[in-house]
């Protein structure tokens, strides 16, 4: 049989060999980069980049950029990466002279230029955002072989004079090089992550960096982000001394939290209607930590609506005035952050914006101050002793920070995001701000505990009911689950964990309580035939019924990246009555797992007619390396194979 995916690959390597004349509108860089000869790369690799430049001169006002890009596609798969994309801010950066080509393995080229762009908003989500991008596509005429390649010009008024490159995707690179010139007197700096040192080649004011030969990165479950796998570098353009270019650059984190502050503070703006709110929202409010909650769910259930006008002038970093947002009804998260504040204020609670990057922990590195790292805005809350929660920070000029998000709707006050625990993060609190570690829940304080309640009658029915109680991320995701589901939607989805469990298991009722700081879940459920009978005298069962909601899989032999582990615990208890005219005869060995970055263990008691069942899971929030990628594995594959063995019933 013929692998069809192999010989087009094949062919498409061959082509390369075969290539004859381009049309006169192919650029020599583009048609040397499709001349290229390239490796056979792992089947699930679907494109490779044969050229990645972008040239970058700073004329000391503005920004021009030539970008080149050129990717050859070996798999079907690969079509979809035959797209140019460039995004710009009208009235502050303009692309122009955008084309694109399409040449296929027999020489056939088809051209994209002005009629093919598509323009339009950046972040679809936004009701109104400024930030636009324009496309080319060309993967509807790709294929398997085909090599399409772009370039175009880009013009900025830079906001800060800052870049940041990155030198690939998950593609394979074969060349990848990042070029600056400055003007007289000025330099250009860098700090290189996720790869050794790239250090410049510098001729005159000219500044290039290049790397060659760049493996894929591959997907793999649970490991690190794209940010923190793939190599790119930060660039500092350094104007000469006595420039006077008063935040444009940053000599260190001080000074980002300096500019921060100068962004909120004076969006800070408390009038009668904002304070008559305040002492309505915590009228009830007995202590501190009332009082903060009472305005923390007020803002969190506030409609959130990102509406950026004028990022060019640093707007997108800028709130608005409180008062208007109150009065407006609808806030995105700078916005919520400083609305929080201002009625903070009204109860003389003093709080500080903190700028953070959310969806990875580990993106924003010290080594590179800039405002340009983050994307979210979050609050430092000052407060007493008499406040405790796992999300409390000591800072060694301000005291006690309650660290809270404003903008997440299920979080409650205590706890944090698990994409924001253990980041950096820019405290803006003028002069006494700076880069500061957030905190990292124990997993003690973001538990799922549950009890289940069952009965197997002789015939293999399992019946019963199962209540959770969840405290921290836990019960955000429970949180989260159940408010953004319409009713139907959220039964729908509680009967696919149970039949997850049980072939034909039917839930009976739901009962569901969103507290303070947990949210309670209790299921009624029936599985007919949950228990295998066996020559007429065995009953055959899996002491776990459901698995956790956060189920865990490592089942690859070799791994390419470090393993990243979030911090929490789940324990069960279920307590099985057993039909009558039968008792236990075998149960599974019980498991005692004690490892740098978990804890397992299970145990089984028979009690009269009922069969007891323990199991507790417990992780820390760290990244395994490679080199230890075997013993978690192992730990991960014993857990699984423990839940997996049955008990044995036997008739008397």
């Amino acid at each position: 049989m013929i692998n069809w995916n192999s010989f087009l690959r094949a062919a498409a390597v061959i082509a390369v060999c075969c290539l004859g004349a381009f049309a006169d509108d192919v650029p020599g860089w583009l048609k040397q980069a499709a001349s290229t000869q390239v490796q056979p790369y792992d089947k699930d690799v679907p494109a490779v980049v044969l050229y990645k430049e972008s040239n970058v001169t700073f004329t000391g006002d503005k920004l021009i950029t030539t970008e080149k890009y050129a990717i050859r596609v070996l798999t079907r798969d690969g079509r979809r990466e035959a797209v140019a994309i460039e995004s710009y801010l009208p009235n502050f950066s303009q692309v122009s002279d955008m084309q694109a080509w399409l040449i296929s393995p027999a020489s056939g080229v088809t051209s994209f230029g002005k009629k093919d762009i598509i323009d339009r908003i950046g972040n679809t989500n936004d009701i109104y955002n400024e930030d636009r991008v324009k496309i080319i596509d060309g993967s509807l005429g790709a294929d398997v072989g085909y090599v399409f390649g772009y370039s175009l010009t880009k013009e900025d008024q830079p906001m800060f004079l800052q870049d940041n490159w990155l030198f690939q995707d998950s593609l394979p690179t074969l060349l990848s090089r990042y070029t600056v010139s400055v003007p007289s007197g000025w330099k250009a700096g860098s700090v290189t992550f996720n790869h050794s040192s790239v250090e410049p080649q510098v001729n005159g004011n000219t500044y290039v960096w290049e790397l060659r030969g760049l493996a894929p990165i591959p997907r793999e479950p649970m490991s690190p982000s794209f940010g923190n796998l793939a190599p790119r570098l930060a660039v500092n353009i350094i104007p000469p001394d006595g420039a006077g270019l008063v935040n444009k650059t940053f000599a260190d984190w001080s000074a980002v939290a300096r500019w921060t502050s100068s962004m909120f503070d004076p969006q800070v703006v408390i009038d009668d209607n904002l304070a008559g709110k305040t002492r309505d929202l915590t009228v009830n409010a007995k202590t501190e930590i009332e009082i903060i909650r009472a305005i923390a769910t007020f803002v969190q259930n506030m409609q959130y609506i990102a509406l950026d006008i004028g990022l060019g002038y640093g707007n997108g970093m800028r709130p608005r005035p409180s008062n208007e947002v109150l009065n407006r009804g609808y806030a995105d998260c700078k916005n919520k952050a400083n609305l929080m504040r201002a009625m903070l204020r009204v109860m003389h609670i003093e709080s500080y914006p903190v700028a953070i990057y959310s969806g990875d922990p580990e993106f924003v590195r010290q080594e590179f101050p800039s405002p340009n790292q983050f994307n979210h805005c979050i609050i430092a809350i000052r407060v007493s002793d008499a406040t405790v929660a796992p999300s409390i920070i000591n800072h060694e000029k301000l005291g006690r920070l309650l660290i809270f998000d404003a903008t997440d709707p299920y979080t409650r006050v205590g706890d944090l995001p698990d994409q924001l625990q253990g980041s950096f993060a820019v405290l803006a609190a003028g002069d006494n701000g700076g880069l500061v570690r957030m905190p990292v829940v124990p997993p003690e304080s973001d538990v799922l505990d549950r009890v289940v309640e069952a009965t197997i009658t002789e015939n293999g029915e399992l019946k019963g009911s199962i209540h959770e109680n969840a405290t921290g991320q836990a019960s955000a995701a429970f949180r989260g689950e159940a408010r953004s589901l319409s009713a139907s939607d959220y039964r729908k989805a509680i009967e696919g964990w149970l039949t997850s469990g049980g072939t034909g298991a039917q839930l009976v009722d739901i009962k569901t309580d969103d507290g303070i700081d947990n949210f309670d879940l209790k299921v009624g459920f029936s599985a007919p035939r949950y228990a295998q009978i066996m020559q007429g005298r065995l009953l055959i069962f899996k002491p776990v019924f459901v698995g956790r909601h956060r189920s865990i899989y490592l089942t690859d032999t070799k791994r390419t990246h470090p393993v990243s582990l979030d911090s929490m615990t789940t324990s069960e208890t279920a307590t099985f009555t057993l039909p009558a005219g039968f008792v236990v005869d075998e149960t599974p060995l019980e498991v005692n797992l004690d490892t740098p970055f978990g804890k397992y263990s299970t145990h089984y008691q028979v009690s009269g007619d009922k069969l007891i069942f323990k199991r507790v899971l417990s992780t820390k929030r760290t990244t395994v390396s490679v080199d230890k990628y075997d013993a978690v594995r192992s730990f991960f594959t014993q857990i699984r194979d423990a839940e997996q063995t049955p008990v044995v019933l036997v008739r008397k």
